[in-house]
């Protein structure tokens, strides 16, 4: 990985992908006690970052067949939506109880979708098998040099933005999963933009990735769900992405689920942009844990808006003002 791959992932996603706003409201900077500036991924094709490393690794392929992928949902539409752009055959790998939306969506996508018990099975055999019995290309949803590379785009942005709006120091809150986003987004910030530095947000007891930056080594989580932060739900941080993140990142923060929700409600009613709980995360750590963040401005990286109804409306009941 380097950052020509991440600026060649830039040309070929260019005029493809949506270059997103970074947003802020004096309501927010109140509420954490600096300034706040949210990317705001969730206004990205198929409503989250991931569409940028689809692009990037199905524009990538040579004389493939189709793709494979699995996913709980948002790079499953990314993937999708790029395969059918190029008219390649898309399959796509999700769990049972991944939200209706995203899996209704994935096939409105043209792509087929295979439901799996993410308690009892694995996804990487049932890829590992489709894709040996098709003759598929698996894209994996995070340990991809060009899923990486794709991601890093979002950090290229974000650089750009900054510096135009007078940021030189910063930190750049991630919401992460198995790292893509955040390890792109870092490798692209040391290029363009030295005085910002990524630092991974997850979920209270799915944060492998803190842990793991902690350690110096992979470290897993103990169990594979019980987050309502489905999309970055992950088991361990990838082998191409810890090293990165390991080199660039600043200490990781966990948030609980109920911050997201509170997160949710107002980016809602201060920004009016609908996130999903995972993509809420960094936007709840800016706002809840105020205290293990440094300088008087934050980014946060919104990463999704791909959210159920009802887990909106649970948002906006316990948490709305």
């Amino acid at each position: 990985m380097n950052i020509d791959m991440i600026r060649a992932a830039a040309t070929r996603i260019k005029g493809h992908a949506n270059m997103t706003p970074m947003l802020s409201s004096p309501f927010i900077d109140d509420i954490a006690g600096r300034r706040v500036f949210v990317k705001c991924e969730a206004l990205q094709k198929t409503g989250s970052f991931k569409f940028r490393g689809g692009w990037s690794a199905v524009s990538a392929l040579d004389g493939a067949g189709g793709v494979i992928a699995f996913s709980s949902g948002n790079h499953a539409q990314g993937v999708a939506m790029a395969a059918r752009a190029h008219n390649l055959p898309a399959v796509i790998i999700m769990p049972a109880d991944a939200p209706k939306m995203k899996i209704e969506n994935t096939r409105a996508l043209g792509a087929e979708v295979v439901l799996y018990d993410r308690a009892t099975e694995s996804r990487e055999d049932i890829g590992a098998a489709l894709s040996a019995e098709r003759g598929l290309h698996l894209i994996k949803p995070y340990d991809d040099p060009f899923v990486i590379a794709g991601q890093g785009t979002t950090g290229l942005e974000i650089a750009k933005q900054a510096a135009d709006l007078g940021i030189a120091q910063a930190d750049v809150l991630v919401c992460c999963g198995g790292g893509g986003l955040t390890s792109g987004i870092a490798m692209a910030l040391e290029a363009d933009a030295p005085g910002l530095r990524a630092r991974p947000v997850e979920p209270v007891d799915f944060d492998d990735v803190t842990r793991s930056l902690a350690a110096g080594e992979i470290k897993a989580n103990a169990a594979p769900m019980g987050s309502i932060c489905d999309a970055i739900v992950t088991v361990q941080p990838g082998d191409l992405t810890f090293p990165i993140m390991h080199r660039l990142c600043g200490p990781g923060i966990a948030v609980p689920d109920e911050d997201c929700l509170r997160a949710m409600a107002l980016a809602w009613s201060r920004l009016k942009v609908v996130l999903e709980p995972g993509g809420a995360i960094a936007l709840a750590a800016a706002l809840c844990h105020a205290d293990q963040i440094q300088g008087d401005a934050v980014i946060a990286v919104a990463s999704g808006g791909n959210v159920d109804q009802p887990m909106f409306e649970r948002a906006l009941t316990e948490y709305g003002s």
